[in-house]
């Protein structure tokens, strides 16, 4: 006898459906059917609606599962949703303590989001978007394309969990000095690349390039800010391939009005949820702030897709999925999230799990 699964998923790409579609139908899941139902919009107050009749809801990270969401999936039925993303800043945890249980992908392709990263990185400091719109126009003069060696340079990561690591590896690879910021320092990663903890203040003294791998909490909401950056150095290169909010951003565009950073590399915005992945070409930016920063020569923002590649997009699908097959079929799930006691089951037992308070375990 099979188990059948009705998944409602939301915000859908093209790609998405390509990945999932192709992944569901692998031997590895048995008897499990998944019925997907696929939806562009987001899930919001006003589309939760299309979740009736499926026991779990996938979402991606401009869908937001507030109070009221919640509210309306726990009534349509609704007992699961999965998160095809490692955040998990979009779903107050509070509110579905209780109704909904949430789990998510917990590392998909580190490799691909600090590869992108440094993508940006080169393509701002040796001036490649401008030179590439350059010769396209018949124009091959060098003049503003002045870049610089990389090689002796100073990065500092600030966030050194899985992405945090490889970039500082790729850097290093670079001939870069490497200096690192963690509130949990693995000592062993800065000795194996000569490299060092250090605070966040003398970080953003030092650093000629600065990258943010942190999670968004409320304690590194605009992490970046007037402050921080009149702490940098003039000439310093900031990217930002974590969250958006972690930076300020009308702050940010003052420092570059004033010429105060050398450029920035955002392939996330703090307002993202309006344009994002979707074809806003021909109506007007009304996010000024947005507007403003595609202005900038020494900006360049790409559209939240560090982590789209075909590696990646294939284990968000398989984690996804079998993280729904867990729990459906054997009531666990190794990447739930526990709002009670702030902790994850891919890090082992919940804390209060033995008091049988915990709400993922008291209820599998």
């Amino acid at each position: 006898m099979s188990d059948s699964i009705r998944i409602a998923f939301f915000d859908t790409k093209s790609y998405d459906r390509d990945y999932f579609d192709r992944l569901k139908k692998l031997p590895e899941w048995g008897d499990v059917r998944f019925e997907i139902d696929y939806f562009e919009g987001h899930l919001d107050e006003s589309t939760a609606s299309l979740a009736a009749g499926h026991e779990a809801v996938c979402v991606f990270v401009n869908d937001h599962v507030d109070r009221a969401v919640a509210e309306k999936l726990h009534e349509l039925g609704v007992k699961l949703v999965a998160l095809r993303c490692a955040g998990y800043n979009n779903v107050d945890l509070e509110a579905v303590w209780g109704k909904l249980h949430v789990v998510r992908v917990p590392a998909y392709s580190p490799h691909a989001v600090a590869e992108h990263a440094v993508a940006l990185l080169q393509t701002l400091n040796r001036r490649v978007h401008t030179a590439y719109n350059r010769t396209r126009d018949g124009n091959f003069t060098l003049g503003g394309l002045v870049g610089r060696d990389l090689y002796g340079k100073t990065a500092g990561v600030i966030g050194t969990g899985k992405i945090g690591k490889i970039l500082a590896q790729i850097l290093a690879g670079y001939g870069m000095k490497i200096v690192l910021n963690d509130l949990y320092p693995d000592e062993k990663f800065a000795e194996s690349l000569g490299a060092r903890y250090v605070d966040r203040d003398e970080l953003y003294r030092v650093s000629d390039v600065i990258s943010l791998h942190c999670p968004l909490t409320p304690e590194n909401h605009h992490m970046i800010n007037a402050e921080t950056l009149a702490l940098m150095k003039k000439d310093v290169i900031l990217l930002n391939t974590g969250r958006g909010a972690l930076i300020d951003s009308k702050d940010l565009v003052d420092a570059l009005k004033d010429g105060r950073i050398r450029g920035a590399g955002l392939d996330v915005y703090e307002e993202e949820d309006k344009y994002f992945f979707e074809d806003r070409s021909l109506s007007p930016i009304q996010d000024d702030v947005l507007a403003r920063l595609i202005q900038f020569p020494n900006v360049l923002l790409t559209s939240h897709q560090a982590f789209l590649t075909e590696e990646a997009l294939s284990e968000i699908a398989r984690v996804t999925l079998d993280n729904v097959r867990l729990w459906k079929t054997e009531n666990r799930a190794p990447n739930e999230i526990c709002y009670q006691c702030a902790s994850y089951g891919e890090k082992g037992a919940c804390a209060r799990d033995k008091e049988g308070l915990c709400w993922p375990k008291a209820s599998a």
